[in-house]
Formats: structure tokens, C-alpha cells, sequence
């Protein structure tokens, strides 16, 4: 049996090895269809009993190998590309919740994810009660509820870098017979692998690291192929019992632990809602994910030295950084992401909401700019952008103050970010 491959050796050649003569780099098949000989040919795809293409909205080979990469890199069995992060998260709930549903989420997520699941998958029927990444696990136990049907978090919360017990909240979801969702992409397979401790279901928007040069816009789910479905078969109807709208097809039974979950979004939400990425952005990924091992050694080791500078200096009111001796997360940090957090640090400037304003408008280097984790160095006031559909209040429940600037440490010298932070400091 072939040694598996290191981390480093899946970026750069996973999913994807080419045959004699066939092209080094992946395909880009930029075709909406696919042309068969014969009707029962196609049936046969239609009735999921041959692989292949016939319709680029369910799924196409460019963007196939490419989340066969992600798949490897995350050490799950089957995973798909989406059209945005976005996509991802409301997939990754909705193939397994309907209206009359609910589900537990940690109250410290990216805003979009938190506005998603609040507003307007609560319009849909499906309630989501919001718990703190701190909470004990009494306190987790308790917002279960009979018709729970997953667990969400995200292993460094965007932007209040929160670190999640991985461990722990797995150990809830599965006393509850229900799988855990980890959002994975600020740490990315590199500095954590979220199904090593026990998660089920793995997201991604691949707009941020994965991709790492803000050229397209992207997500990805994973499934560890580990969670069983007949186990908690009354729970999960969708994926245990025959869907009428693909041919009576029952996916657990079919395609087993392995390909259900992901088989299940594909046929019936990715055919029903659309939400593809295409080919091109696909291929733009591809060349992210080759040199993910290295960029993020990088972002780390930048977003470090920027948050120890932060630290040390006296306009700056608290710095919050995973991978700092003085946060509350370091251990946690020590734990799941050993070799680095991320190179993103959120702090305060002296002064709150006017004096993060200022500040931001005297950086050189650093751009404003509602992304994140990208090669070049950006930041953000999140309670203007991103998070300003919530009040105080609920900033502060989501570990976002009025005050936190996020700062997204690119693949600059590090020397030459504290310089830019060091003049925008001094004129404030």
C-alpha cells in the first residue's frame, strides 16, 4: 500500500494526477453540458447509478478535482465547491434541517453566518439558539432540544478569534446523536484538522487562505464520512429514508457514511438552489491551495510579531491575538493550532469607536477593505462593515466590541507592517 502523502505534498499535487501525455496543470472544463450517445447513458447518471457529467449547475470536473484536493487536505471522504462561504454554511445546515428544526450554534461566528442563521433561516422555520464558545458543558446540554439536528462552530471565530474546544463541543453533538459543523477557515487544514477531534462536517470559505490572492470567490464542505446516519435514522429522514424527487433514492443506503451527506447537497441543493462556483474560480483556487502550506507559516509568523507589537504599545487598549501567552484562548490555541493561529489580530485603539476610525485612515500599507486573509494586508472596523446589522449589545455577545479592529496581516516584511501601524499610532 502507497505511503499517504504529507499536508505539503496535497497542496501542491492532490486531486489531481495527471496521465501520460494529459495536461500538468488541472483542466479548466468550461462547458455548461456534456454530450452522451445515448438516452440510457444519461439516465443512468440521472438515477446516480454511473458517475459522470451531464449539467455544470450539479457538478463539473474542474471544480471536482479541485474539492478533491480540500478533501484530502481535510482528511474527509467526499466534499464539494460552492459559490461562497455563504453557500457553504447554509448548506452544511440545511441538508440536514427543514422548517420546524433547530440547531445549536456558537454565538461567535462571522456576521454574515450569524445574520444567516438568525434572520433568514429562521424565516425559513429552522431556530437557532446561540451559545458562547466558553460556555461549560452543562451549559451546551442545555440548549439542545429533541429536535436539534446539528451542532455549528467556527475554530477561530472571525473577527473575535475565539478558539473553539473542538474536543468538547464533538463530545455534546454526539451525545445528542447529532453532528458537529466546524467552519475551518481562518486556521485552514494547515494549522488545524478539525475531524482529527472529532468534528464531523467541515466548511470553508475558500475566498479567504485557500484562495489567498482575492481573485474568486468561493466555499467548500467536507464530510468526514464518519458520522452515522442509520444510527440517529429517525433524526435525519432526508438522508435514511427514499427522496421522491431523485428517484426514490435512499443516499445513507446508496453511497453509505462516506458519500451521503455530500451526494445528498449535490442532487437535491445544488440542483434546487444553484449556488456553483465555476470552473475559472475553481482553477484560481487550485493555484491558492498549491502554495497554502507555505503562505500560512508566513501569515502566522506575521500576524505574531504585529500582535506582541500591539501589545507593547501604550495608545492600544487590549490586543486579542490566540497565539499571545496573555490570551484567554492561548491554551486552546497551544492545542488545536500548535503551529500558528492565523494572521489575523483584533485590538482596540485607545479612544474606541472615533480612534479605530483614525487610525485606519492613516495606514499606508494596510487598505480597508471588507476582506480577509489575503497575500496583501488589509483591516476592517467590523462594527461599521461587516457586523453593523447588530447593536452593541449583540457585538459584544458575538465578541466583537464597538471598538475591535480587525487586522489582516498579509505577506509583507513584518517589519515594514509595524512601521505603517508604528505612523498611523502616532498621528492619532
Amino acid at each position: 500500500m502507497a505511503k499517504e502523502m504529507r499536508i505539503e505534498t496535497k497542496c501542491v499535487q492532490g486531486g489531481y494526477t495527471p496521465g501520460n501525455g494529459e495536461p500538468r496543470q488541472i483542466p479548466i472544463i468550461q462547458s455548461t453540458t456534456f454530450k452522451y450517445d445515448t438516452s440510457e447513458d444519461m439516465g443512468k447518471l440521472f438515477d446516480l447509478e454511473a458517475s459522470g457529467y451531464f449539467y455544470s449547475r450539479l457538478q463539473n470536473p474542474t471544480c471536482d478535482t479541485v474539492a478533491a484536493k480540500i478533501a484530502a487536505l481535510e482528511g474527509g471522504t467526499a466534499a464539494m465547491l460552492l459559490s461562497s462561504g455563504q453557500a457553504a454554511s447554509f448548506f452544511s445546515i440545511f441538508n440536514l434541517a427543514s422548517a420546524g428544526d433547530h440547531v445549536v450554534s456558537s454565538s461567535t461566528i462571522y456576521g454574515g453566518t450569524y445574520n444567516l442563521f438568525a434572520v433568514t433561516m429562521k424565516r425559513m422555520g429552522i431556530d437557532f439558539t446561540f451559545v458562547s464558545p466558553d460556555c461549560t458543558e452543562d451549559e451546551l446540554h442545555a440548549a439542545f432540544r429533541p429536535n436539534t439536528k446539528a451542532l455549528f462552530g467556527e475554530t477561530i471565530a472571525n473577527p473575535a478569534l475565539t478558539v473553539l474546544d473542538i474536543e468538547k463541543f464533538a463530545k455534546v453533538a454526539h451525545a445528542h446523536g447529532v453532528p458537529l459543523i466546524i467552519d475551518n477557515t481562518f486556521a485552514t487544514p494547515i494549522g488545524c484538522r478539525p475531524i482529527e477531534w472529532g468534528a464531523d462536517i467541515v466548511t470553508h470559505s475558500t475566498t479567504k487562505y485557500m484562495d489567498g490572492h482575492g481573485a474568486a470567490v468561493g466555499g467548500c464542505i467536507v464530510d468526514s464520512g464518519k458520522f452515522d446516519w442509520f444510527a440517529y435514522a429517525d433524526k435525519f429522514p432526508g438522508l435514511t429514508t427514499p427522496d421522491e424527487s431523485y428517484h426514490g433514492v435512499t443516499y445513507a443506503e446508496r453511497f453509505g457514511l462516506e458519500g451521503a451527506f455530500i451526494t445528498k447537497a449535490t442532487a437535491q441543493l445544488m440542483r434546487d438552489f444553484g449556488a456553483i462556483q465555476s470552473p475559472q474560480s475553481a482553477f484560481y483556487l487550485n493555484l491558492g491551495l498549491e502554495s497554502l502550506h507555505v503562505r500560512m507559516a508566513r501569515h502566522c509568523e506575521n500576524g505574531l510579531a504585529v500582535a506582541q507589537y500591539l501589545e507593547a504599545h501604550d495608545k492600544i487598549a487590549w490586543v486579542n491575538y490566540p497565539s499571545l501567552p496573555s490570551s484567554k484562548y492561548y491554551n486552546l490555541a497551544q492545542k488545536y493550532l500548535p503551529n500558528g493561529s492565523c494572521g489575523v489580530v483584533s485590538f482596540g485603539v485607545k479612544g474606541g469607536r472615533k480612534a479605530a476610525e483614525a487610525f485606519m485612515k492613516e495606514l499606508r500599507i494596510a487598505a480597508i477593505e471588507t476582506h480577509v486573509a489575503d497575500a496583501r494586508t488589509c483591516c476592517l472596523h467590523p462594527a461599521s462593515a461587516t457586523h453593523r446589522q447588530m447593536n452593541d449589545e449583540e457585538l459584544l455577545a458575538a465578541g466583537v466590541p464597538s471598538d475591535l479592529v480587525r487586522l489582516s496581516c498579509g505577506l509583507e516584511s513584518k517589519e515594514d507592517l509595524i512601521e505603517d501601524i508604528e505612523q498611523a499610532l502616532a498621528k492619532i
